[in-house]
């Protein structure tokens, strides 16, 4: 591009015309303009123009693509077309997931001159601390932040695949309120909890008098979730009988309530979970193949915990806000190593039960390493290191931040760790290019 190449005045100002948060890049990553929706969610009081994105979407002080992260600007210089990421952006609230979607701008000559960087923030996550919601920001997690961000707004069924424990609840809650559904009903059926004597009943409603006991008419959960999300937990366990009427409604997009024959809509988005093997499930015959090509129109995986080690002090610090309402209590330094150091087999669900067990046992503010569980204790060499170092840092009237929490959990899982950089950046659940990084901000503070 050459130096005195200018944007149009007409796309500067149909760029003030779009309802999103929008900015114009030039290849150099400067911000040559942003529009009103931008200005008014992501801008603080210092003006935005003429600084790198980089910058201000990141703090970073080179692009994002030499500082461990996905840069879409980089990938479309190489590849000339559309892209899109989600990225972690500091805005006035605080670090919120972005969805990032970059389209090149030609100039006359046909040479990419500028980018347009369309911003649409998902609400449903955060990379902070957080009482609500989806809260992480280890690579694994990102990735399934990605795929939803990709998913939400259609109406494909999904398939939450994952270890008991992952949240595929709390995931599904995440897809439908990030959906154009978000306004009606989601409606959770535990699919194991449900007998085959009345799992049709219980989906499609029955009618007065359809079965023994049946005293009066009821809606269905599929009745129940019009308009909005059904979610099929545990879809495995559905009984192989039960199976083809849960086709039937995905083929026809129709149902009948039992003892009844008139022909009802369904108007439901399936998201559907479960922790089985069900491709093993299909060769061994206890699972229909043609139920699960229809359910499985989009897979998502859920990481099991011990994919995300570098989440858990977020985790802690949101999990023991709702296990321990009301309470300021705070996780010290070595007891935080010992659980961060946990391969956590029952996952997130395990950790909470954790830290609320630990709750109960803490007459104090702060959860020390005697408030854990013994099978902990044990299975952490962290917490030795920990202990004889004599260096735990307290407070006794603030919270710890997570900038804290991070560096001071972060140098203490290096400091123990004997083995490569390459397993040391897989038992943290970073790539090595972020591993780096994050070595040298830690140890210059």
């Amino acid at each position: 591009m050459h130096p005195d190449t200018r944007p149009l005045p007409e796309l500067l100002s149909f760029l003030d015309t779009l309802p999103e948060p929008h900015i114009l890049c030039d290849r150099d990553y400067r911000i040559i303009a942003a529009n009103a929706a931008y200005r008014a969610g992501f801008a603080t009081g210092r003006s935005v123009i003429g600084r790198t994105c980089y910058e201000v979407s990141h703090r970073y002080n080179l692009p994002c693509d030499q500082a461990g992260e996905s840069c879409p600007l980089a990938k479309s210089l190489k590849s000339g077309q559309r892209e899109r990421v989600l990225h972690l952006h500091h805005t006035p609230r605080g670090e919120e997931y972005v969805n990032i979607e970059l389209s090149p701008i030609r100039d006359a000559s046909g040479e990419i001159a500028w980018f347009i960087e369309k911003m649409e923030p998902m609400s449903v996550a955060r990379g902070l601390s957080d009482h609500t919601g989806l809260v992480g920001r280890a690579p694994a997690f990102q990735h399934m932040l990605g795929l939803i961000a990709r998913a939400a707004p259609s109406n494909a069924s999904i398939l939450l695949q994952g270890e008991s424990g992952t949240g595929k609840e709390l995931v599904a809650n995440a897809i439908h309120a990030a959906s154009q559904r978000a306004g009606h009903p989601f409606v959770a059926v535990d699919c194991s909890g449900l007998p085959e004597t009345l799992f049709e009943s219980e989906l499609f409603g029955h009618e007065r008098g359809a079965f023994t006991g049946a005293t009066g008419r009821k809606p269905g959960l599929v009745e129940a979730a019009s308009g909005g999300t059904l979610f099929l937990d545990e879809i495995g366990d559905i009984p192989l009988g039960m199976q083809v009427k849960l086709l039937r409604l995905l083929e026809t997009g129709t149902y009948r309530r039992v003892g009844s024959t008139e022909l009802r809509r369904a108007d439901i988005r399936l998201i559907s979970a479960t922790h089985r093997p069900l491709k093993q499930m299909i060769a061994q015959g206890s699972f229909r193949q043609d139920l699960y090509y229809r359910i499985n129109t989009f897979p998502i995986t859920v990481p099991p915990l011990r994919e995300r080690a570098s989440d858990i002090p977020l985790l802690v610090e949101s999990l023991l806000a709702r296990v321990a309402a009301g309470r300021r209590l705070r996780v010290t330094p070595a007891a935080l190593a010992v659980l961060v150091q946990y391969s956590y087999p029952g996952n997130v669900r395990e950790l909470r039960n954790l830290l609320e067990r630990a709750s109960l046992m803490c007459d104090g503010e702060e959860i020390d390493i005697e408030h854990l569980d013994a099978e902990l204790r044990t299975c952490s060499a962290l917490a030795d290191s920990s202990d004889t170092d004599g260096q735990r840092q307290r407070s006794a009237d603030s919270a710890p931040r997570w900038d804290d929490i991070e560096r001071r959990s972060f140098l203490q899982v290096v400091q123990a760790h004997r083995g490569s950089r390459k397993a040391l950046a897989e038992k943290l659940g970073i790539s090595e290019r972020t591993l780096y990084r994050k070595l040298r901000q830690y140890q210059q503070t």
